[in-house]
C-alpha cells in the first residue's frame, strides 16, 4: 500500500515508542470501574477504540495514588496491587491492535470529599476550599508530603509492572498544581512563595518516580500552563513551568491545559460544551510547543477531523486528543483510513457523557448507545443470520431514525413513515435554541446513513393502521414520540402555554412570565433561556430541591449564566396549584409540599408549564391486537440481549414494538438505546 500523506496518519516517535498515527484518546474517567478496578466494562471500552485504530488510549482520569485521595467520580485505585492484572489485560488486548496504553496518576488533593472512601482528611497545599467538591482541606504537612511522594513512586511501579506504555501525572485542579498556583498555595515555608518553592513537591515526585521506574519508562504530565484567572497561575509562569519540565530530563511529553476547574462555571471554559467555541485552546497549546520545543499533546473540544488534521499539519501539536469524539465514534481512525470520513458519527457537544460522570453515573454518549455497553451492544452492526424482514418504522425522530438505521444494517427492508415534512422530532425543537443547534447532527448523521443504506422516508404521512398494513410488514416499530403535557392543576389548565409553544415560536413571551418546570430537563430550561433572552421578566418555579435536576453541572452553566445576566428569579420547593384570570392578567397560586398552609400568588401576563410528554400511542394500540406478540416484550430476554418477542396471537401478521417517548417521557439517549438494543436482535 502507498503510505498515506494524511498528517493524522503519520507515525510519531515518542522516545522508544512508535505511535502509529497522531490521534489519541486522552485520560478521562468514564466511571466504569468496579471496586476501583478496571474490569471488563472498562477494558472493552478501551479495546473498542483500539479496534477503531486510535494510536494511544489513556486510561483513568485520574487513578489515585493514595487512600486519602478518595474517588470523586469512579477513579481507579492505583494504590492497590490488585489493579495490576486488570490493567495488564487492558494493555495486552489493546496491544494486539497496535494501540499504546497509558494511564493518568494523581492525588486529587482538594478535588474530592472527606465523606468518601475511608473518610480520611482531604488535604491541599493550603486550606483553600474548592467550591465544586465543597471540602475544606487541611494544609498538607511534611509527613503527608513524604508518604504521598512515596505513593506516587509505588503507583508508577505498578503501572510499569502492568505492561503499560507509560504514565502521565495530572496537574490541573489537583494536588500537584495546587502547589503551583498562587490561588491555592498560601504557604510561607519552603513549599510556598517563589516558583522554585512551589515546584518543590512536583520535583520530589518526579525524582522519586524516575528512581522507581528508571530512565526508559515514558512519563508525561497533563498540566495547566495558564489558569486564566486573576489570582491564579499566569501564562508567563505556566510556560516557564513547562520549559523547566521539558528541560528536566524527567518527563517525556507535556499534555497542555488552559483554565481552572474549581467551579462548574470555570470547568466549561476548560472543557467546552455545545454553544461554546470549538478547540479554544489549540493555539495556546501550539505556543507552549513553540516555547519548549518539546512533545505536546492536547485535547479540548477538538471534535472534527479537519481541526485535528490542521493541528498536526500546522505543527501546533504532536498528538491530538479527540476524546469525546471517540465516545461518539470509537472507529474514527479506521474510517479515515478506509476513506469513510463522512460516516464518522459526530460528537454534537451535548456533554451528556461528562454530566453523567460528574453526577455519579457512567459515561454515556447522547447518541451512541453502544459506548460503555460493549459487552452486549455492538458498535458495528452485523447482518442478521435469520430471515430478512420487511420492517416499517413509524416516526422519524431520533429513536425512529436509529431503529431504521440498525434494521437496515441488519439486512432488513425498511421503510419510514413520518407525519411531518421533516425528520428530527423533538430534536428540531431543542435545536431552535441557537446555543444547542449542534444537536441537529444527531439527525443529519442518521439521514445520511439511511440514504447510504437505501432506506426511504415517506414524509407527511400521518399513518393509521391501514397505511402500515398496506406495506405488508413483518415488523412494526412505533416511534411516534410524545407531545407536551400540562401538570395537574386544580384550575386554569386552559390558561397556560407549554414550553414547546415558546421554543417553537408559536407563542411569544409576554412578561412578566412565570415558568413552572415540573420536569427538570432541557425543555423547560431552554424555554426559560429563550424567555429571558427575549427581555421578558421571568420567574422559574420548581417543586424540586434545586432547579433542573435532570441537567448535569456542565450543562447547568449556560442556563445559570443567562439567569444571572437577565435577573431571572428562581424559586424552588414550590408547586403551581392553579391559575385564574384577573382582568388582563393571570394569577398563579403557588403552594408547598412541605406545608399544607403555605400559599402565595404571582400576578403575571403569562404562565408557561413544562411537565414532560405524553406518548402519542394511538397507532400502537390500534395495531396491538393485530400483532403476533400483542405488543408484549420479555424484558428479561431483552436485558440478556436475546429475542424478546414471543408469539401470543396466532392470527397476528407482524411483531410490534414501541420505543422512545412513544412509551413514556424520557430523553434522546433512552430512545436511541431502545432502538439499538431491539434492532440488533431482529
Amino acid at each position: 500500500m502507498t503510505p498515506s500523506k494524511d498528517p493524522l496518519l503519520q507515525p510519531y516517535q515518542l522516545k522508544h515508542l512508535t505511535l502509529k498515527n497522531r490521534i489519541m484518546s486522552t485520560s478521562h474517567e468514564p466511571a466504569y470501574s468496579e471496586d476501583g478496578m478496571p474490569k471488563d466494562r472498562y477494558r472493552l471500552y478501551h479495546l473498542e477504540k483500539a479496534k477503531g485504530g486510535v494510536a494511544l488510549t489513556m486510561t483513568a482520569g485520574s487513578a489515585i495514588v493514595s487512600e486519602d485521595s478518595p474517588p470523586a467520580f469512579g477513579n481507579l485505585y492505583a494504590y492497590s496491587d490488585e489493579i495490576v492484572p486488570w490493567l495488564k489485560k487492558i494493555a495486552d488486548d489493546c496491544h494486539e491492535h497496535d494501540c499504546a496504553v497509558m494511564i493518568q496518576l494523581t492525588h486529587l488533593g482538594r478535588r474530592t470529599g472527606w465523606n468518601k472512601g475511608d473518610w480520611l482528611p482531604v488535604l491541599s497545599a493550603s486550606s483553600v476550599r474548592e467550591p465544586a467538591h465543597r471540602a475544606f482541606p487541611k494544609e498538607i504537612e511534611d509527613w503527608d508530603i513524604e508518604r504521598i511522594v512515596g505513593d506516587y513512586a509505588a503507583a508508577a511501579q505498578r503501572m510499569q509492572a502492568a505492561g503499560l506504555d507509560g504514565i502521565e501525572f495530572e496537574a490541573y485542579g489537583h494536588l500537584m498544581d495546587g502547589f503551583w498556583s498562587p490561588a491555592t498555595n498560601r504557604r510561607e515555608d519552603e513549599f510556598g512563595g517563589s516558583l522554585d518553592n512551589r515546584l518543590r513537591f512536583s520535583d520530589m515526585v518526579l525524582e522519586a518516580v524516575r528512581k522507581a521506574v528508571g530512565p526508559d519508562f515514558i512519563v508525561g504530565i497533563r498540566m495547566v500552563a495558564d489558569e486564566d484567572w486573576d489570582i491564579g497561575l499566569s501564562r508567563e509562569e505556566g510556560i516557564e513551568i513547562a520549559r523547566r519540565l521539558a528541560g528536566s530530563g524527567k518527563v517525556d511529553f507535556l499534555n497542555i491545559i488552559k483554565g481552572h476547574i474549581d467551579h462548574d462555571a470555570h470547568l466549561t471554559n476548560v472543557i467546552p460544551i455545545q454553544g461554546m467555541a470549538a478547540s479554544p485552546h489549540l493555539d495556546f497549546a501550539g505556543e507552549v510547543r513553540a516555547a519548549t520545543k518539546f512533545p505536546v499533546f492536547h485535547a479540548a473540544r477538538i471534535a472534527d477531523v479537519a481541526t485535528a488534521r490542521h493541528a498536526i499539519a500546522e505543527g501546533k501539536l504532536d498528538m491530538v486528543g479527540m476524546t469525546r469524539a471517540h465516545i461518539a465514534d470509537p472507529h474514527i481512525v479506521k474510517k479515515i483510513e478506509e476513506g469513510r470520513e463522512a460516516q464518522i458519527r459526530p460528537c454534537v457537544g451535548a456533554t451528556y457523557c461528562l454530566d453523567r460522570i460528574y453526577e455519579g453515573g457512567g459515561a454515556l454518549c447522547i447518541h451512541n448507545a453502544a459506548t460503555g455497553r460493549e459487552a452486549t451492544i455492538p458498535h458495528v452492526i452485523s447482518k442478521t443470520t435469520g430471515p430478512a424482514r420487511k420492517a416499517v418504522v413509524v416516526g422519524a425522530g431520533p429513536a425512529g431514525l436509529e431503529a431504521a438505521r440498525v434494521l437496515a444494517e441488519r439486512g432488513h427492508a425498511v421503510e419510514v413513515l413520518e407525519a411531518t415534512g421533516e425528520a428530527g422530532g423533538q430534536i428540531l425543537l431543542a435545536a431552535r435554541n441557537p446555543r444547542r443547534k449542534e444537536l441537529v447532527g444527531i439527525v443529519d448523521w442518521r439521514l445520511a446513513e439511511l440514504e447510504r443504506l437505501g432506506v426511504p422516508i415517506h414524509y407527511n404521512v400521518f399513518a393509521g393502521g391501514d397505511d402500515v398494513l398496506a406495506l405488508n410488514p413483518d415488523l412494526v416499530v412505533i416511534a411516534t414520540g410524545g407531545i407536551a403535557q400540562n401538570p395537574e392543576l386544580e384550575a386554569g389548565d386552559d390558561l397556560v402555554v407549554s414550553s414547546w409553544d415558546i421554543i417553537a415560536g408559536a407563542v411569544r413571551p409576554e412578561g412578566p412570565v412565570l415558568l413552572y418546570d415540573d420536569n427538570g430537563a432541557h425543555s423547560g430550561m431552554t424555554a426559560a433561556e429563550l424567555i429571558a433572552k427575549s427581555g421578558a421578566e421571568l420567574e422559574v418555579v420548581s417543586p424540586e430541591r434545586f432547579f433542573a435536576p435532570e441537567i448535569g453541572g456542565m450543562n447547568h452553566v449556560p442556563y445559570a449564566k443567562t439567569f444571572a445576566e437577565k435577573n431571572v428569579r428562581v424559586t424552588i420547593n414550590t408547586r403551581l396549584k392553579s391559575v385564574r384570570r384577573d382582568g388582563n392578567a393571570l394569577v398563579a397560586t403557588l403552594c408547598s409540599d412541605f406545608s399544607p398552609t403555605a400559599s402565595a400568588e404571582r400576578r403575571v401576563a403569562q404562565v408557561v408549564v413544562e411537565h414532560g410528554t405524553m406518548p402519542m400511542a394511538d397507532l400502537y394500540f390500534e395495531l396491538k391486537p393485530l400483532s403476533r406478540n400483542l405488543g408484549a416484550v420479555d424484558y428479561k430476554a431483552l436485558i440478556r440481549q436475546e429475542n424478546p418477542i414471543a408469539a401470543r396471537n396466532p392470527e397476528g401478521a407482524f411483531d410490534l414494538i414501541r420505543i422512545g417517548d412513544a412509551v413514556h417521557s424520557r430523553n434522546i439517549h433512552a430512545g436511541i438505546y431502545d432502538a439499538l438494543r431491539y434492532g440488533v436482535l431482529f
